[in-house]
Formats: C-alpha cells, structure tokens, sequence
C-alpha cells in the first residue's frame, strides 16, 4: 500500500511541475512553493484513495460508530478533509474577492456511505488540485468567515490555507487510523501522522522526506 501511495505521488510530481511550468509566471521560490504544497495535497489524498481501494472491504466500514469518538465514522471524517480542500479551492477559483467559510458544508453526503461516492468525491478533488494550483498565486489575498464560535472574519492566503487544508486531512486521518483499529483494519504506517512527525523520525514515507 505504501508503494501505491508513492507511486501516485511521484507521478502527481512529474504533473505538478508541467503543470506550474505551463502556468502564469511565478517566480522560483513561488513556484517551488506551489509544487511542494500539491504534491503534500494531493498525497494526503492519495493515502485516501489507498484507504478505500486496498483497506475497506465493504461500505459498511464507512458507517460504523467509532466506541471512542462519539459520532465518528470514517466516511464522515473522509468527507470533513475533503469538503475544506473544496470549499478553498471553489473560493479561489472564483472571481475578487475570495470569500470563504468551512463551516458552510453539506452533510450525509453519498461518499459517507459509499465507497464508490468516496472514491470519486475524492478523486475529483485532486484533479481540480491540480488544474486550480499551478495557476493560482501562493500569496493571493482571501478573506475566512469563521465561528469559533463568536463570528470572526480573517484576512489569510491561498498558499496558507493550501497548507491548512493539507495538515487538517492529516489529523481526521489520524481519528480515521482509531476507528480502523476499532474494526481490526490495518492501514499504512504513515496514515495519519504529520509530516514533522515523520521527518523527526526518518520516515521513508512520502511525506516524511524534508525535500520533495
């Protein structure tokens, strides 16, 4: 399973950088930026992908009841991480200004409950990763509504919350490896850890190489 999660990174790699060449000007510290923030992106997903196709054997395991983290499923956590990649990269594909808010999400969607839903829920999210970074600017202003919970409006960046929306999957897949090993599922050894946790250790994963 590791395997198949470098090999779709490293082809994701050899994408993102055709990609960003093709792209609007960036400088070199911008554009290397925007690689290694995809690649993480899409990496993250890719460990997704991994967990439906090579882990899960049945849609049944999307929708059990964590014993430990009331309310939790693993389809709910897959379409939480998913949803925030989504709802940043809607915003900043849209017209000035980037107005946006993760709170507004749908919940009970098909990919909950489905693998088949999951697998191209999140499979579309890396294709518009894909096609919506290269082009876009690391620092370009955008504007976050938030409840935390008193209403809150935050002045941030795409390549801030890029990075955001990457270690936020992280830690869901991390809850995802507790309900797993609820259900007696063995994932990948790198499910669900962050990356500066994986670099500390020397990890071989993907995510645990400083220099992508």
């Amino acid at each position: 399973m590791a395997t198949m999660v470098a090999t779709a990174s490293s082809k994701t790699l050899l994408t993102t950088i055709g990609n960003i060449a093709d792209a609007i000007p960036h400088s070199e510290d911008e554009q290397a930026a925007l690689k290694n923030l995809l690649v993480v992106s899409t990496t993250v997903l890719h460990q997704a992908l991994d967990l439906i196709d090579n882990v899960l054997t049945s849609d049944d395991e999307l929708t059990t009841n964590s014993q430990f983290l009331s309310g939790s499923t693993i389809g709910k956590h897959l379409r939480h991480a998913r949803d925030h990649f989504v709802i940043l990269l809607d915003s900043i594909s849209s017209p000035e200004p980037h107005v946006f808010n993760y709170d507004v999400r749908t919940r009970n969607t098909p990919m909950e409950s489905s693998r088949k839903a999951a697998r191209e829920a999140i499979g579309q999210a890396i294709r518009q990763l894909e096609e919506v970074v290269p082009r876009a600017r690391l620092d370009e202003p955008m504007t976050l509504n938030a409840v935390t919970p008193f209403p809150q409006v935050l002045q941030t960046s795409f390549g801030r919350e890029l990075w955001f929306a990457a270690l936020h999957a992280v830690h869901h897949w991390s809850m995802i490896r507790v309900i797993a090993g609820e259900q007696g599922l063995k994932l990948e050894e790198s499910f669900g850890f962050a990356p500066s946790t994986l670099v500390y250790r020397g990890s071989d994963a993907v995510l645990g190489k400083a220099n992508l």
